[in-house]
């Protein structure tokens, strides 16, 4: 049996590095506070804790995490008041409008098998396709692979795995076997697990009984309302055939891994886009938190002598009213130096300092993480031509350029293990083969700018209909180009049949 068949650690040792920092990750890109500070070792409140004081000073790992900012305790008897930037959702969200703010466009070569693969494309895979990118830009990559539920729909669709419920296995740099896991159930210390390993044209079922650290023994697929369905399903080996003789999923790495490129088996796992920009976040999130202090300090309080007072009663303390007008008068000499006297405390907010400080950081988490600030919004919104913000977007479209090359040969490979599972499944006269993949340009000109140009080519004579047509509309098929470029002749007077071709002359 190609899954484990015996008690083993869960999941294994050799992944807990990549696991971590997929963790930290994630801790980072869903910007959760209370998360934050849980993963950095902060407290909530409390007395202060000498013994936590000395630890921000020692080595090690728990020095390591203490020193971070989201890792000092609040002092006690004060409210919490870290405030957090959500920059890593922003990044992880730009990356995938960059890469499918656009569909992508899918060719094959039979027609019978374009329309189903365009009927395939309909249903919902951009949106499945831009939250893998969002997903695979926070965790380093994405898994996608074809499903099916016949008694939900006609025809299989594309889901996301994550890669931290993932265990790899690499041929060559190339995904060979994958094996998912998933928590079912949870009852005290024990934990049911199901896994899923994905070969060439099978994929193997498996459910585990054992306990958080530990994959435990195997059990029935009944046991669990999850795995109940597929029992019926699976050989005497526990696969199902998928219908596909190649790998059924395919792992798209958002980067070139840098902290794993000589660590055996977790090298091609590929690289966050939070990778390395985790200390810019932590002092972003400080400033911002600093700033917000001072608006907090800086609001103006009125120090009043204590015979300013009014009693409240016995036992019920005294107060001051700030807007009442009229106060009765107090029988007593003003001397000098007594204090009876209104003392305004106002102190400074120092906007200009904090802006360029959090301006800055963010600009270095951007082009560290491999984009421009003009992709998100920073520098104006000024209207400008296609050209001028290819211009200031350049980093952002060579970082685009480089996930595309690992998502085209993916996306296709994909798209054929689609239709194979379709043909599989749901019959037809389709014939699986994969597809040629264009991704579409990000930024388009505008239609005037397009106009303009296409007017100056053809007065110097130097374009051709169909070349305009083509350049004022990029989008358009080969018929619709024909077609316009046909009634653009009738209209001009140029579709006069040639005498010569027509036989009129004797």
């Amino acid at each position: 049996m190609p899954l484990p068949t015996g008690d083993t650690a869960w999941p294994p040792p050799y992944l807990a590095p990549a696991l971590d920092a997929m963790h930290t990750w994630d801790i980072w890109w869903s910007g959760d506070p209370d998360r934050l500070e849980q993963l950095y070792g902060g407290s909530t409140g409390g007395a202060p804790d000498p013994k936590r004081l000395a630890v921000t000073m020692s080595g090690g790992l728990r020095g390591r995490l203490a020193r971070w900012w989201w890792g000092t305790p609040t002092a006690a008897g004060e409210r919490r008041t870290k405030m957090h930037v959500p920059i890593a959702g922003d990044l992880c969200g730009g990356s995938a409008d960059l890469l499918f703010s656009e569909p992508p466009k899918l060719t094959v070569d039979d027609d019978t098998t374009q329309d189903r693969l365009d009927a395939l494309v309909d249903d919902g895979m951009l949106a499945t396709l831009q939250t893998a990118a969002e997903v695979g830009a926070a965790l380093g990559g994405v898994y996608l692979r074809p499903v099916y539920d016949v008694e939900l729909s006609d025809r299989p669709w594309i889901v996301a795995e994550h890669a931290d419920r993932a265990i790899p296995e690499w041929t060559w740099g190339r995904l060979s076997a994958v094996t998912f896991w998933k928590i079912v159930r949870k009852d005290d210390s024990q934990v049911w697990r199901w896994l899923q390993r994905h070969e060439p044209g099978i994929i193997y079922h498996g459910l585990y009984q054992g306990t958080e650290d530990k994959l435990g023994r195997p059990v029935p697929l009944e046991d669990s309302d999850a795995t109940a369905p597929f029992a019926p399903l699976v050989g005497e080996d526990g696969g199902i055939p998928t219908g596909y003789d190649k790998l059924d999923v395919v792992y798209i790495p958002n980067q070139s891994s840098r902290r794993w490129r000589a660590v055996d088996r977790l090298q091609h796992l590929g690289r966050s886009d939070l990778d390395g920009v985790e200390p810019l976040m932590d002092a972003l999130d400080e400033t911002y938190s600093s700033w917000m202090r001072d608006i907090r300090l800086g609001k103006g309080r009125i120090v009043v002598p204590e015979n300013y007072l009014q009693s409240n009663g016995p036992g019920r303390g005294a107060s001051w009213h700030p807007d009442q007008e009229a106060y009765s008068g107090i029988n007593m000499l003003d001397r000098g130096g007594t204090g009876l006297q209104l003392h305004v405390a106002q102190f400074a907010i120092r906007v200009q300092e904090h802006r360029e400080t959090a301006e800055d950081l963010v600009n270095q988490i951007l082009r560290s993480a491999g984009y421009s600030g003009q992709t998100f919004g920073l520098g104006g919104d000024a209207a400008v031509t296609a050209t001028e913000v290819t211009a200031r977007e350049r980093r952002s479209m060579t970082t685009r350029g480089r996930k595309i090359l690992r998502w085209r040969p993916a996306l296709a490979h994909l798209v054929e293990a689609l239709l194979a599972v379709d043909q599989h499944v749901f019959g037809g006269a389709i014939e699986p083969q994969r597809p040629t993949v264009e991704f579409e340009d990000s930024v388009q000109e505008d239609p005037l700018t397009l106009a303009n140009t296409a007017d100056v080519l053809r007065r110097a004579q130097a374009a051709s209909t169909d070349t305009l047509v083509r350049m004022a509309h990029p989008d358009w098929d080969e018929d619709q180009v024909q077609a316009e470029v046909a009634r653009i002749q009738a209209e001009q007077g140029m579709a006069v049949e040639d005498p010569m071709q027509a036989g009129m002359l004797p």
